[in-house]
């Protein structure tokens, strides 16, 4: 047991101090075995890698849904529009608002994630799906 996980055992937030374990669906079992396969590796070398991967994923999507929050639902509403490729303009008929309306939001946007322009937003979303917002 790593000096980690007996700290998270004493201090109460890890009931049972003994190794997790886990099962997996058949399914996920045939997966793991094609992909063993493919990369030509064993499985259970394989699984570390797809752990990472995982976890670095999770991570990021919740970084990214911390960001999220922190917009107002105008921000997160300019922001899913620019991702869906809408122009300024665009939005701007959209919300039935001048330009300037629409670049100030624009702009708080940009600012609040220390982006340049819009490229760079829909670059850092570019795994979300917007299409609810249309």
């Amino acid at each position: 047991m790593s000096i980690w996980q007996r700290f998270l055992y004493l201090i109460g937030l890890r009931p049972n101090p003994s190794p997790r374990t886990y099962v997996i669906s058949e399914s996920m079992q045939v997966t793991l075995s094609t992909l063993a396969q493919h990369e030509g590796r064993p499985e259970h070398e394989l699984l570390p890698d797809l752990l990472a991967a995982g976890l670095t994923e999770y991570s990021t999507n919740d970084e990214l849904w911390g960001k999220w929050d922190r917009l107002t639902p105008r921000e997160q509403e300019v922001t899913a529009l620019i991702c869906l490729g809408y122009t300024t303009k665009q939005i701007a008929a959209h919300w039935v608002v001048s330009e300037a309306g629409v670049k100030f939001h624009i702009h708080n946007v940009l600012k609040k994630f220390g982006l340049k322009n819009k490229a760079g937003l829909r670059h850092m979303w570019a795994g979300w799906d917007f299409a609810g917002w249309i």
